[in-house]
Formats: structure tokens, sequence, C-alpha cells
């Protein structure tokens, strides 16, 4: 088989497995995506002021916005609502802003061919009720519409982009990075581990950056075709404070979901060698490695850049009795990490073993809680398109 053939079968296994656990049961992602609305919460004022500039500097009739990886659940429709909040407000007040009397909006609701679009799709009569009720006529003219497919390539019309979002999205790569895969005398290159770690070779640290370099470049040239002039993106994703992508902050929720991992193993359930070839198709860059991809790919201008921390638990870490309750955090987590990994799981490891996974994953979450409790940390970028 040649490389590209592997390449694309890559492309095409990481775009099958990767979605969000569906439906609203107890593992699903519309029940346990707390972290990614906390994310979305802490841009708010960030998104507010892209959308003002937008309006400022151009006299829009029809604008279009995209949100990238919108998945499903109570945060899809969030930015929507946002967004017409600014642009209601910015009607009812002498803002300098240039604004058409009948503005329309054209939403496109953009994932993986298999996210649960059809959730969205019958949470949207009482979206557009609801609007209807808090807006009334000043709502105007809205238009939302699902694109799927992935990012990391073109998705809309040349020139037909005002505004582009992507929360929790860039951190998931296009593919495991290649070569992974390979053992060296015997050995898996990444023994133990499904993601980066203190124990990994450089050669692992490198595959990775240099997947993310690609993706992320990719992802810019195809905006960049695909917006206009002047039109910004406000991107959040996971990323680490420093240089050195085996910080905690960065990697360490993946570090104990493979610790859970070789628990499993140790009691005969899975194949150590199952653990040994299964590597996430994530990460966490840092700034550096961002301001170099913009740099280097040349179509946008660098507006701010900033960096929050955020709860493994996405609820400040729950507290009982005035104490902190590392249990109940331990658990949230747990629900949380499963709600987004769990298909990529299952596709390697089989369904059987998955509770017992995450039952093992929030003791081992608890545990460390207990004597650190380490943070996400959230990176939220402005970019816009030159002229």
């Amino acid at each position: 088989m040649r490389q590209t053939d592997r390449q694309t079968d890559r492309d095409m296994e990481v775009m099958q497995m990767l979605h969000m656990n569906k439906g609203v049961g107890e593992t699903s992602y519309a029940q346990n995506s707390k972290v990614q609305h906390k994310i979305i919460s802490t841009a708010k004022p960030i998104i507010h002021d892209a959308v003002q500039e937008i309006l400022r500097s151009n006299n829009i009739e029809s604008m279009g916005i995209a949100d990238l990886g919108c998945s499903s659940g109570p945060n899809t429709l969030l930015l929507i609502s946002e967004i017409i909040d600014v642009i209601i407000r910015a009607k009812s007040c002498s803002l300098g802003l240039h604004l058409s009397a009948t503005t329309e909006l054209r939403v496109f609701l953009n994932d993986l061919f298999s996210n649960d679009f059809n959730t969205i799709f019958m949470s949207l009569p009482a979206f557009y009720n609801k609007l209807k009720q808090e807006k009334g006529p000043e709502l105007g003219s809205l238009f939302i519409s699902a694109t799927p497919g992935s990012f990391y390539g073109r998705l809309f019309p040349a020139r037909s982009l005002h505004f582009v979002h992507a929360s929790s999205s860039l951190h998931w790569l296009s593919q495991v990075p290649p070569g992974l895969d390979s053992k060296a005398a015997g050995e898996a290159l990444n023994k133990g581990k499904i993601y980066i770690s203190k124990t990994s070779p450089q050669c692992v640290l490198d595959a990775y950056a240099l997947q993310f370099h690609n993706d992320f470049s990719l992802f810019l040239k195809s905006r960049a075709e695909e917006m206009v002039d002047g039109g910004r993106m406000v991107l959040s994703l996971m990323g680490r404070p420093s240089y050195d992508p085996t910080t905690p902050a960065s990697c360490y929720q993946w570090e104990l979901l493979a610790h859970a991992l070789m628990t499993l193993v140790s009691e005969g359930l899975i194949a150590e060698e199952k653990v040994d070839s299964f590597n996430a198709p994530y990460y966490a860059p840092c700034e550096e490695e961002l301001s170099l991809a913009l740099k280097k790919e040349g179509s946008f201008l660098m507006d701010s850049l900033e960096a929050f921390e955020i709860d493994w638990d996405g609820d400040g870490y729950q507290e009982l009795h005035h104490t902190f309750d590392m249990v109940g955090s331990g658990q949230k987590v747990a629900k949380t990490v499963r709600a987004v990994v769990e298909s990529m799981l299952e596709s390697h490891f089989g369904k059987d073993i998955m509770d017992h996974l995450f039952q093992c994953y929030a003791e081992l979450v608890s545990n460390h809680l207990s004597k650190s409790r380490t943070k996400y940390i959230n990176l939220v970028l402005v970019i816009i398109k030159k002229n």
C-alpha cells in the first residue's frame, strides 16, 4: 500500500471514529459538556469585540458566520444567540457600526459527518421560537444550515464568511501522527502511553508537533480562501503554558487515562499491545507554535492571544460541606472525558470495558486532584484576514 493510501485511510478512520457521545443520556456529550460551556463563556467578551469590529469596518447586508466543530447539545447554538445580541445592541445604540436595517445572518454549523446533527435539527424549532419571543422584530432574518466535513480543507464558497468561530475543536488532529505505529527493536515507540508523556521519546513529541503544524496551516489556508478581507476568527483550543509539551496542564489527563488502561491490562481485560498501538489524535500547542504557523501561512494578522485556566470539572471544583469533594469532581471529570473520547476508545478496545475503564479513571482523577488541582490551559486567539 502506498504512503498516500495509508494516510488517506488514517484520515478517514479519525473522521469516522471521532465524535462526541450522541443523544441526551447519562454519558452523552449533551449532559457532560460544562467544561466546553465554561470555555465559550470565558471567550464571550472576546467574541463580542470581534463581531463589533467586523460591523464597524464593513457595510454588511448578509453576514456569513461559521461555527467549526459545533458538536451537539446545549452549547451548539450559544454562538448564534451571542452574535444576535451584539447586533441588536448595535442597532439600538449609536456605536458607529455599519448595519443594514435588514441585516441577515447566514450561520453554518460544521462538524465531522459522524456528528449528531439530528439532535441539533430537532432543537431548532424551539430555538427559533425562543429567539422570536425574546428579540421580537429586531431579530431579522436568520438562516441556519449544516455543513458536515473536516475543517482541515475547504468547506465554503470563496469570500462567503465574515466571522469564523471554533471552540474546543482545533486541538483535535486530522489523523494520528504518522510513524507512531512503527516499532523499533520490537518495542512500541510510546509504550504504555496514549499521548505525549514525560517518558515519550523525542521522536513522538516531534511527530505530534509536526502534525499539528501541518493541520493548522491547512486550516488557515482553507479559511483564507473562504473569508472576506477584514473578516475575523475567534479560535479557542486547549494549549499549554510553556514550550514543553509534557507539562501536566497539557497532557496529564491523558497520562491518567493511560494509567487506567494499563490497570485493565493488569486485570487481564485487554492486551498491552492494544494500549501500545493506540495514540490520541490530539495536540495542545503553545503560543509560539500558533504564532509561527500564522506567520508562515501569511494570510492573517494576529489581533490578540490570551490564555485562561479552566478547572478539569468545569465547576471550579466541587465542594461538599465546605470541603473539596474529590470523589464528586473525579466522577464529573471522568464523565466529561468519556463523552468526548469514548467513540475513539470503543472502536479500538471494544465496548464491553468502557464502564469499568471510566470507573477506574474517575478514581485516579480523584486521587490526583486530592494532591494537585491541575487545570486546563485554554488559548483564545483572534486573527484578522488581511486585505
